[in-house]
């Protein structure tokens, strides 16, 4: 199989800047394409403030700062990128056709041994795949933002895949510290994403029918299982209490929990007053001032950041 030594990430906003950060801090030549000289530059820029940022917080020696940015060429030149690939990762727009069309385009560019990886979180890898010649070596590589800090990436088969090849690029995520796991079946919101969504659905049902207000909400999981699940999965919770009891619990509880299988009447009704939260200057399920947008946003990154250190993931 292919010796990896050159990372192409194609597509240079938020998760192609981290993803081509994590890989060239792990040592790894990069070579990032940007649609335009503005993503270009703004690439550059983005970055070197993530790796400030590291640097503030012990994650990342300042004196690496230098060294990690020449790891890194971020050219508008397509074919550049495409002929220094061993292992290539596309994060460009979550849109089915432009995503076949360009790993139709990439895969007739490559040679057929080098992986091809896409950052997609929800849409079919095996449909992405579907209209490229070498189907075989095609893969799913969803990244959870921001890419630098989120340890988890979920390697997803689709029904071309060749042996090995998932194999192969956990071997090569684990070296610069990343916890890949394989989806074995090419599903709707993968792993993580189907757990995600049963919380939120159950938390819109919650607020929707007047059960709590949406705050406390998210002071129930930051403060009691959210903090616990770190540590502990679900499946481990299971063994750790009893199967008997879990079976107990459920028989109760489960017919009493949200089980629509369409999106939340609460959530359309805010979409058509256009109340999207912080994309509408805060009015969305609550409503947050300026000064509490902003603080939202710093919080979260050093947040992740103390949570990673804390649980040793980085």
């Amino acid at each position: 199989m292919r010796e990896i030594k050159n990372i192409a990430v194609f597509g240079a906003g938020k998760m192609g800047n981290g993803i081509a950060q994590l890989f060239a801090t792990g040592g790894y030549p990069v070579y990032l394409w940007a649609f335009d000289d503005a993503e270009k530059d703004r690439a550059q820029d983005i970055i070197r403030t993530n790796l400030e940022l590291l640097a503030e917080n012990g994650i990342v020696a300042p004196e690496r700062i230098a060294e990690i940015m020449e790891k890194i060429t971020i050219t508008t030149h397509y074919d550049l990128v495409a002929d220094k690939a061993d292992l290539a990762i596309e994060c460009i727009l979550e849109k089915m056709d432009l995503k076949q069309e360009f790993f139709k385009d990439l895969d007739s560019r490559t040679e057929p041994d080098v992986i091809l990886c896409t950052n997609t979180s929800v849409m079919s890898v095996t449909e992405i795949a579907s209209k490229s010649r070498h189907k075989e070596r095609i893969v799913g590589t969803h990244f959870w933002n921001p890419p630098f800090l989120i340890p988890l990436v979920e390697v997803v088969k689709t029904v071309f895949v060749a042996d090995g090849i998932a194999e192969r690029v956990c071997e090569v995520l684990e070296t610069v510290g990343k916890k890949p796991i394989i989806a074995k079946k090419d599903v709707p919101g993968f792993i993580a994403n189907r757990m995600q969504n049963a919380l939120g659905r159950e938390a819109v049902s919650i607020v929707a029918n007047g059960i709590a207000d949406p705050a406390d909400v998210d002071t129930a999981v930051k403060y009691s299982f959210g903090m616990r699940l770190g540590s502990i999965g679900p499946i481990e919770q299971i063994d750790s209490i009893g199967a008997d009891l879990c079976l107990n619990i459920g028989s109760y509880i489960y017919p009493h929990l949200e089980n629509s299988t369409e999106a939340s009447p609460l959530l359309k009704e805010k979409v058509a007053h256009k109340e999207l939260g912080f994309k509408t200057g805060g009015v969305g399920m609550q409503t947050w001032t300026e000064e509490e947008m902003k603080a939202f946003n710093e919080r979260t990154i050093r947040d992740l950041i103390r949570v990673g250190k804390a649980l040793e993931m980085f």
